[in-house]
């Protein structure tokens, strides 16, 4: 899965990159310093995989990952070509969510493209050059429809009527994913694979004294939050100065740090995390004593398609999958208990995977 990281220039997306993805990109403070996306793999937390292997003594322990792209930075006009515009639409069409940076911090040295800090602006200005990008997408297909629905084919009848609802929406300044529509219209408006129907994660870029002593003071946060509250989005706080200092520590550093600032866990995993959920990821779990692996998958995967993910010959030839929650493999100690207690089931082609189920794949070719 891709992860497209936006935002207007010098608000902190390259600084970000470099901090979860420790890739070295280039980071320096005038626009459009960022032409060609930078791409970052990055693993996903988790603490199952670590435990199974103390289980299993594996000769390796793989995570799942996701695939950060860091987008040129956009200005004003870029739907009609400015700037980098035309290369920063094209790259955002590459990827399965957005994570818009947003300055949400003061900082003398820094200067902003637009002259001052103002989170509300700086996200509509984005969001606007999308709609305006939608609005084009929209308005040309309408005339094709239109055209064919001269016919009286309910077909196109439908489509056009699909149409109108999202130009009327994106004329009122609204993204696509904040429209409702049914299941058919659902699949009408997927095929036009629009910008601002892309699920998006608002990154609240704040400084480390706010960090620390909590956002409750900071109004561009607040501002930030209502706004996307509109369009049901969520709002990650992270310093990205402060995480690019934590990518530079090793494993037992970072937790000292963390600690220090009175913090769980580092804004990477937090936002790892939350684009899992975002895109509607879960992962299921193979162990045996040549690997332990977490797989990503949709929420709502059935299991031959979860073995194709290992391989198509997997999903060509399934039988049955042997599945135990994670959990009660946990509780159980190994899975030779668990089998033994009668807990280890056998699902067929209709099964529905859940996160954690640590799987066995039958299958024959």
């Amino acid at each position: 899965m891709k992860l497209g990281i936006v935002g207007l220039p010098n608000v902190g997306k390259s600084t970000l990159f470099n901090a979860i993805t420790e890739a070295g990109a280039e980071c320096a403070n005038y626009p459009f310093c960022t032409i060609e996306p930078n791409v970052g793999v990055v693993t996903v937390p988790d603490a199952r995989l670590e435990i199974l292997a103390k289980m299993y003594h594996p000769e390796k322990v793989t995570p799942a990952t996701i695939e950060f792209l860091d987008i040129a930075g956009l200005v004003k006009g870029a739907s009609k070509g400015e700037g980098l515009g035309n290369k920063f639409l094209s790259h955002i069409r590459e990827v399965d969510a957005i994570l818009q940076v947003v300055r949400c911090f003061e900082e003398g040295n820094i200067v902003h493209v637009e002259g001052s800090i103002d989170p509300i602006r700086d996200v509509e200005i984005i969001n606007m050059e999308l709609i305006f990008a939608d609005l084009e997408t929209v308005e040309k297909r309408m005339d094709k429809t239109r055209n064919m629905a001269k016919s009286g084919e309910k077909k196109y009848l439908a489509e056009l009527e699909v149409f109108e609802k999202i130009k009327s929406g994106l004329e009122e300044g609204r993204p696509v994913r904040a429209l409702s529509f049914n299941k058919e219209e659902k699949i009408i408006v997927d095929q036009l694979f629009l910008l601002t129907q892309k699920p998006v994660i608002y990154v609240a870029n704040i400084s480390e004294n706010d960090l620390m002593a909590g956002t409750a003071e900071n109004q561009w946060v607040k501002e930030l939050k209502s706004y996307a509250a509109k369009e049901n989005a969520e709002v990650m706080l992270i310093s990205a100065t402060i995480e690019e200092e934590i990518a530079q520590l090793d494993e037992e550093d970072k937790r000292i740090f963390l600690s220090d600032l009175g913090l769980a866990e580092s804004g990477l995993d937090r936002l790892v995390k939350a684009s899992y959920k975002l895109l509607g990821l879960i992962s299921f779990l193979t162990a045996g004593p040549q690997e332990v692996r977490a797989w990503t998958i949709k929420e709502g995967t059935k299991a031959p398609q979860a073995a194709g993910k290992i391989h198509t010959d997997f999903e060509r030839g399934f039988i049955k999958a042997e599945i135990i929650g994670y959990e009660e493999l946990m509780a159980c100690g190994s899975y030779t208990i668990a089998k033994e207690k009668g807990l280890v089931r056998l699902e067929g082609k209709d099964y529905i995977m859940k996160d954690g189920d640590v799987t066995i794949f039958r299958f024959n070719v």
